[in-house]
């Protein structure tokens, strides 16, 4: 679970096809949704290939595997949580999560099942769907408040939130996304960055679009967004691309990092007429490990 993610590939958990085009993307983790993506009559057989799945990942396969549960409040969670947990799964994505009191519901019964299951290294993060609700929103300041060691990520998502308010769209007539939507992911992002966590991009719907996905991807990185979410594998090369520290970037990292070293004991240096501070050497020290975590060949 050290290893940065760039981007999640949502693939529907009862699609055999689908997931096994999803083996040959390049997407760093792949997302298994038993939520939206399947409906409830077949909500059991998509658990119990899930199961049969995460016991016996493909041979070769390097990526995280990442499973959606349903809402905790749903009847479908706690089967679904029985099923998945499990050594090959990296972490949980919770959605409709109203705060940290679901997120630790969530991991109590991650421990409890690991336990009664025998695993030993049980290092199952979760990755919370913070905005879906007209509640949720309220309780992201409170995420950095308390102990959460299985906090992962935040994350927020736009259709839910727009559906569970009464909203006729979550867009401007430009195409923008309207103020509520701006405000939760403004707030998502800072309540991931107060835990000490990382913090996924919602969504980018339209998958054909891939210079706008592009784009969109490198101004949510620039605003601290680490990762982002893929509906389709063709949205995965441009996510990673884009999530990457250019060549430009990690030089210029390198060498904020050489005149810290250089200057030996001291906060503060001068490089090309700017005066660095210990914030601009943790941000060079990031983006080296990005750039590390998976090394242009």
């Amino acid at each position: 679970m050290t290893k940065p993610v760039r981007s999640f590939l949502f693939v529907p958990a009862d699609s055999e096809k689908k997931i096994a085009k999803a083996w040959q993307s390049q997407a760093d983790a792949l997302v298994l949704d038993l939520e939206d993506s399947v409906m409830p009559a077949r909500k059991a057989t998509a658990r119990a290939a899930m199961a049969g799945l995460l016991a016996a990942p493909p041979e070769g396969y390097r990526g995280q595997l990442w499973v959606r549960i349903n809402p905790l409040a749903t009847e479908y969670a706690l089967d679904d949580l029985c099923a998945v947990v499990a050594p090959s799964l990296a972490g949980i994505l919770l959605p409709k999560c109203e705060g940290p009191r679901d997120l630790a519901t969530a991991s109590n019964f991650i421990s409890a099942i690991a336990a009664k299951t025998g695993m030993k290294d049980d290092s199952i993060g979760i990755l919370a769907v913070a905005t879906e609700t007209a509640a949720a929103p309220f309780a992201l300041g409170d995420y950095h408040k308390q102990p959460l060691p299985r906090l992962w990520g935040l994350t927020w998502g736009a259709e839910d939130l727009s559906s569970a308010i009464g909203a006729a769209t979550n867009k401007t007539p430009a195409g923008e996304w309207a103020f509520t939507y701006r405000m939760v992911r403004s707030q998502c992002l800072l309540a991931a960055k107060a835990s000490g966590v990382q913090c996924v991009e919602t969504l980018y719907v339209d998958y054909k679009d891939t210079e706008g996905l592009r784009a969109s991807c490198i101004e949510a990185r620039r605003e601290g967004f680490t990762s982002r979410f893929a509906i389709h594998p063709a949205q995965v090369d441009a996510i990673n691309e884009a999530f990457m520290p250019s060549p430009a970037e990690v030089e210029h990292a390198r060498r904020i990092i050489a005149a810290f070293d250089e200057a030996g004991d001291t906060g503060t240096v001068g490089l090309d007429g700017q005066m660095l501070d210990i914030p601009h050497l943790k941000q060079a020290q990031n983006v080296l490990q990005i750039d590390a975590a998976f090394a242009r060949a």
